[in-house]
């Protein structure tokens, strides 16, 4: 009989689950659960895998069919709410989408394995009772502090008291100051819809109330909030914001820039009476962890953050903002290559919930989809406040022409006098960093390039060194040319900001100038401060790169320069002159936000003549993008087609350019679908890589991922190659 009961003992299988891990992986393995522990989909767990332990999500039921003598036990479950089913079938789709592998999609879902485990407490201290008669006045301090009965950190408790912590120690032993342990809050837990409340106009009302009741209504809605710069945007989506938190929902604001993230912040706490939690790449590892976390726990109601933010696994997620949709930088290119965008529709149209797109300067695309009635479209025609648009000035450098060696014409140069005259600030805008985007010798024509980039070396004046902007390799400024040795031979060609801010000081040598560009604000704090230094009219001139293009509130700038308007019109890329279009119209937005201060805008250009200067000195903004869109469909390009690069790179220039040859041998053509290349890319070489690219073309309504894949797969990648497929590239470099 004991026998017998033993034997079905043994028949009994475990259960088995399967378990998705964070790593280039296309499929979950299967596990055995452990009698004792109850885990279930979507729960974070620790697993073995190969010689060593790691976390991973249940990611369905397992096969009970495999051998158990090869089927490994789930080690634990961490104590966490589980990942939402709508967030794995999200994960799933864009592994799908980008033809990416499964577990790598995973693991910007898990990016801080510290969240795993339970927060530390931090030792802080409060008065435990009675209060001896002798102490020292400094002792006396800190109870004075302390009386409040708030729980604070030594040095926090020491520096309110201003005292040293050996005090607080003193205290302590004697049994004055009792030792407890608190837990840092997850930022943005209590957020109040009413706190800030403002009137809104009429226009910014009626958008408003819609969005409101988009949210109340809970269901999946795209809107695109379209508003000239300056129309009050933000206030508009904060009325939805605000709804979602009377849910007891959480809000995901994404934002394309972390030089937006501060004023921003302030401006969230001027409305709701506290900051939203941030995540973005510069956030410290303890702000990332306890951010993590508080979203998983759905404590954290409200996020702002980069593209990487829309993969943080959300316990109630029920809104997403997209501000300045249109911003290329939502555009991942390495890794799992995604478009937090398009990304954002497909998350807001799993968690049945409203999506909005913001933008003064919408994409084509999404014009497109407001055409076709994909997405509801909500219009702020006018500014805010009683301030009006800015008037638009083209001058043409065929005519105005600079000085010998100088870039800013006397037009521009009289219009930041006047503006300096009149108690105002001035910006001029020039999308290239550093002094030069050339240095070439005058004896022998050499031009410095990286040795490891197609790409030349941009001169730094504030460095004394030639930076490629492609791969960090830097060189001291030579004092000959490194190919004839001529001395005193070597001339930077073109201008970048700070060329421009030494003609700027010659012009105006009593004027403060700053110059804003990823250089000079290497972190936040240089950011914010440099950015503080403007809204308080603590510079006059302000010099800069895209950096300061979009989402800035300068009160005092009237005039804005635009020192190459023609920068970006050129190239192959079929998408130049609608991303100059956006870039000039935000930079020129920034002049006259205040009702007073009217605003006057500058572009040198030497073809104004151009579709894209002609829009923005006319305002025609739609003109513009029907034409656009007319020679797109034309063309039969995106948004009216569909498209898939396929990029070939190997440090080996031989090897990838032979394994190029024999994919483009079985390359897919068909009437629906087209493979061209394959063609060296633009930029051939980066960080020692050489590469080549293949474009797909394909009518909308072809999966234009299985075919791409299906070729790719077809012929096995030596280890010394790299494939990368990017699906609806928006850069062809």
């Amino acid at each position: 009989m004991s026998d017998l009961f033993q034997e079905d003992i043994s028949m009994k299988k475990q259960k088995r689950l399967k378990v998705l891990v964070p790593f280039p992986v296309d499929k979950a393995y299967d596990y055995a659960v452990p009698e004792h522990l109850d885990i279930g989909n979507g729960d974070y767990v620790s697993v073995p895998l190969s010689n060593r332990g790691t976390f991973g999500v249940v990611w369905g039921e397992g096969d009970d069919t495999l051998d158990s003598a090869k089927i490994k036990s789930i080690r634990d479950v961490y104590q966490l709410p589980y990942m939402p089913k709508e967030h794995r079938e999200f994960i799933n789709w864009v592994a799908q989408y980008t033809c990416s592998a499964l577990g790598s999609v995973l693991k910007m879902a898990l990016s801080v394995p510290s969240a795993f485990d339970p927060a530390k407490p931090i030792t802080a201290y409060t008065l435990e009772g009675q209060v001896p008669d002798n102490i020292t006045p400094k002792q006396k301090q800190v109870l004075d502090v302390a009386k409040d009965g708030i729980p604070r950190r030594a040095a926090e408790l020491a520096q309110e008291a201003g005292v040293t912590s050996g005090v607080i120690k003193t205290l302590a032993k004697k049994g004055v100051l009792k030792a407890v342990d608190v837990y840092d809050a997850p930022p943005c837990q209590n957020p109040d819809p009413a706190f800030g409340e403002i009137e809104l106009f009429e226009a910014q009302k009626s958008a408003s109330e819609r969005l409101v009741q988009s949210v109340q209504e809970n269901k999946f809605q795209p809107f695109l909030l379209d508003g000239v710069t300056g129309a009050g945007k933000t206030e508009v989506y904060f009325e939805a914001v605000a709804e979602a938190i009377k849910q007891d929902k959480q809000v995901l604001i994404l934002l394309p820039e972390i030089a937006l993230s501060n004023a921003f912040m302030e401006r969230f706490k001027a409305r709701f009476g506290c900051m939203p939690a941030l995540w973005h790449s510069s956030i410290t590892p303890a702000k990332r962890r306890m951010t993590w976390r508080g979203v998983a726990l759905g404590h954290s109601k409200v996020i702002i953050g980069a593209r990487s933010a829309l993969f943080l696994p959300f316990k109630d997620l029920g809104l997403i903002i997209v501000d300045e949709e249109h911003d290329s930088s939502y555009k991942q290119e390495e890794g799992v290559i995604y478009h937090a965008r398009d990304m954002s529709i497909v998350r807001a149209h799993l968690g049945k919930m409203p999506i909005i797109l913001v933008s003064a300067t919408p994409s084509l695309e999404t014009v497109h989809n407001v055409n076709e009635g994909r997405y509801e479209r909500l219009i702020l025609p006018s500014r805010f406040g009683g301030a009006v648009l800015p008037d638009i000035h083209v001058i043409d450098l065929r005519k105005d022409k600079p000085e010998r060696q100088a870039f800013l014409s006397p037009v521009l140069i009289e219009a930041v006098r006047t503006a300096l005259e009149n108690n105002t600030q001035a910006l001029l805008f020039l999308n290239r960093r550093g002094y030069a985007p050339l240095t070439v010798c005058r004896t022998c024509g050499h031009r410095f390039e990286c040795p490891r980039c197609t790409s030349w070396l941009v001169e730094h004046r504030r460095s004394q060194k030639l930076h490629c902007h492609h791969c960090g390799y830097m060189l001291p400024i030579p004092e000959k040319c490194t190919e004839c040795e001529d001395t005193d031979s070597l001339a930077p060609c073109g201008p970048g900001v700070e060329r421009i801010h030494e003609e700027i000081e010659r012009h105006f040598p009593d004027a403060r100038l700053i110059v804003l560009s990823s250089d000079t604000a290497q972190d936040h704090e240089a950011l914010t401060k440099s950015l503080d230094d403007i809204i308080n009219h603590e510079c006059d001139i302000i010099i800069g790169t895209q950096i300061l293009a979009k989402g800035h509130h300068f009160p005092h700038l009237s005039c804005v320069g635009v020192v190459d308007a023609d920068l970006g019109l050129h190239g192959g890329d079929l998408r130049a002159a609608e991303r100059s279009y956006q870039l000039l119209h935000q930079v020129a937005g920034r002049a006259g936000r205040e009702k007073g201060n009217k605003g006057s805008v500058y572009l040198q250009s030497y073809s104004p003549e151009s579709r894209v200067i002609d829009a923005l000195s006319s305002g025609d903004r739609e003109m513009f993008l029907e034409v656009e869109s007319q020679e797109r469909e034309m063309a039969h390009m995106p948004p009216f087609s569909r498209l898939a690069a396929v990029i070939v790179k190997s440090l080996d220039e031989e090897k990838m350019q032979d394994f190029a040859r024999e994919l483009a041998k079985t390359a897919p053509h068909n009437e629906r679908l087209q493979t061209y290349g394959p063609a060296p890319a633009p930029i051939y070489r980066i960080r020692g890589y050489y590469r080549t690219r293949f474009l797909v073309h394909a009518d909308k309504d072809v999966n234009i991922q299985k075919a791409t894949q299906d070729w790719v797969r077809a012929l096995k990648c030596p280890s010394h190659i790299k494939i990368q497929i990017d699906i609806d590239p928006q850069s062809f470099l």
